[in-house]
């Protein structure tokens, strides 16, 4: 028992550091299957998030409605959007043709 305790332990470690996002990095979310993979992001001050359109018909797009923005431009397939996350906080979004089942989040922690 000892031994597989250590092992999921180690596991766990392995992962933890494996998904760690540190300032100046680019982390992609991919839209697929009228998802946001992954929806819910947690990220350090400095990062760049990258959305990149995985559908083969699909147009999507990236709209941070609730910080008072207009919605972006629509993202055809393999298009993309970058934004820099500076401030700490949290940044919900959504598609906007898709509001009503895509969403995601951007969390920014020191």
């Amino acid at each position: 028992m000892q031994r597989l305790t250590s092992w999921s332990l180690f596991l766990i470690l392995l992962f933890s550091v494996a998904t760690t996002v540190t300032a100046d990095e680019v982390v992609v979310i991919e839209m697929s299957a009228f998802k946001f993979i992954p929806e819910d992001l947690t990220i350090k001050p400095g990062t760049t998030v990258r959305w990149v359109n995985k559908e083969k018909r699909q147009f999507h797009s990236i709209w941070f409605r609730e910080a008072g923005e207009e919605p972006g431009e629509y993202l055809f397939p393999e298009d993309t959007y970058e934004r820099r996350f500076d401030t700490v906080g949290v940044f919900p979004y959504v598609c906007q043709p898709h509001m009503d089942h895509m969403r995601g989040v951007i969390r920014v922690v020191e």
